[in-house]
């Protein structure tokens, strides 16, 4: 793993070392940097009035540096090869096993951090080999996005489907593209997305992608029937990234679809009349007979978890003030700020303040926090983006008709297993 990040280019770390260390920041006892995701205006500016309070409370500086999702991980890990990583940045879920297995963030010790007081299902992804390298800041989920007017155009009550039968079978009945209209929007090859549709449905259906002992088992006949859900989803609608998607979805062009938060933003912005509603992810039938399905299903969908995480450059000389940095932001009471800002902050990951008021007062918000009982992260795991590329590409292959389903995640399993015994 250290010889893949010692693979990266240089010129992404001349590029952020540019942007962000004009000052020698590095040589004022009292200042830091810190990097972050937050980058559209509405988000740096709710972020930035925190920092203010922090900075004042502390007498020292905060060097902020935004970076996008596309390219953010690749500049931190050229930064970290390169010597100018910050001293606190922010982690998505995904990428918190990679960064603490390779030896470069610092660990945090539980007597520095009370980590009972977040959220149990955020904890996992801040665990290597026993030891903490994360805190978590924020966490969200995805939910069914329906349009009740496609509903009612298609004799259906406008009532979200339960289960996936029903989600098909209401799909199909809106669905007809000749008049660019759709029943479902189906993420197709849309790198680092695809994935977060496929997961919940292969939970629900009982499947998952190790088993106790860490083997693989992507190609089981659970993960398989939910595929095989998937792929008639796909038939019955349009496949497309998931920026398209939600842009299809906001013009009234699709019945369902599954979404985050930033979608109700989005909609608000772009076409505040149309008459939509969000729910919890659709179970499985479980009248049917024929699906591999065991008998302790709750009547909810499992959903996709995601979580922001804050951690301490393990070579950074400014901890102490790091840590200060870490404890503030991620206290509910600062967190909370953030979610009433702007959507897409989801909900604060301090269980104090994960079931507030303005949430449960929101009709929308509210499906959310419930859905949040029934969310899952991704495997922690350090070679996981890979593993999630050969997912993806095989889900891919048998949504464009290369392969059946079962052919499509026998592939997968070769694959990850081939990766994993390198």
């Amino acid at each position: 793993m250290r010889k893949i990040f010692a693979l990266l280019l240089a010129i992404f770390a001349i590029g952020v070392f540019a942007n962000s260390c004009g000052k020698k920041s590095e040589k004022d006892p009292n200042t830091i940097k810190f990097w972050h995701f937050w980058s559209e205006p509405n988000q740096k500016q709710a972020l930035l009035e925190l920092i203010e309070i922090f900075e004042k409370e502390n007498n020292c500086k905060v060097e902020l540096t935004e970076l996008s999702w596309n390219n953010g991980k690749t500049k931190l890990i050229a930064a970290f090869n390169s010597g100018v990583a910050p001293d606190v940045l922010e982690l998505g879920s995904d990428w918190v096993a990679q960064f603490s297995s390779v030896d470069i963030l610092a660990e945090i010790s539980p007597d520095s951090i009370d980590f009972s007081r977040f959220l149990e299902f955020s904890i996992p992804p801040t665990i290597w080999e026993n030891k903490y390298f994360a805190v978590p800041w924020t966490v969200d989920t995805r939910v069914l996005f329906y349009n009740k007017n496609l509903m009612r155009n298609s004799e259906i009550n406008p009532v979200p489907p339960t289960n996936y039968s029903q989600l098909i079978d209401f799909a199909n009945r809106i669905n007809n593209s000749n008049n660019e209209i759709y029943g479902f929007g189906t993420n197709g090859s849309d790198p680092h997305r695809l994935y977060k549709k496929i997961l919940p449905i292969m939970w629900t259906f009982g499947g998952d992608i190790f088993d106790s002992l860490g083997s693989p088992i992507i190609n089981s006949s659970k993960n398989t029937d939910a595929l095989n859900i998937y792929l008639q989803l796909s038939r019955a609608g349009k496949i497309e990234t998931q920026r398209q998607l939600d842009s299809y979805f906001a013009q009234g062009k699709i019945g369902f679809v599954f979404s985050g938060a930033w979608l109700i933003e989005k909609i608000k912005n772009e076409n505040p009349s149309l008459d939509f509603g969000v729910a919890v992810m659709p179970n499985v039938n479980i009248s049917n007979e024929n699906q591999n399905i065991e008998n302790n299903i709750s009547n909810m969908g499992i959903s996709f978890l995601g979580c922001q995480f804050l951690s301490l450059n393990k070579k950074s000389e400014k901890q102490e003030l790091g840590l200060k940095l870490i404890r503030f932001l991620t206290d509910g009471k600062n967190s909370i700020e953030l979610a009433k800002r702007f959507a897409e902050a989801g909900f604060p990951a301090d269980r104090a303040y994960f079931n507030n008021e303005i949430f449960q007062q929101d009709k929308h918000k509210s499906i959310f926090a419930k859905q949040l009982n029934f969310a899952k992260a991704t495997p922690v795991h350090p070679r996981w983006l890979d593993i999630e590329a050969i997912i993806e590409n095989a889900v891919s292959q048998a949504i464009y008709g290369e392969k059946t389903a079962k052919e499509a995640l026998n592939f997968a399993q070769i694959e990850v297993l081939k990766l994993l015994n390198k």
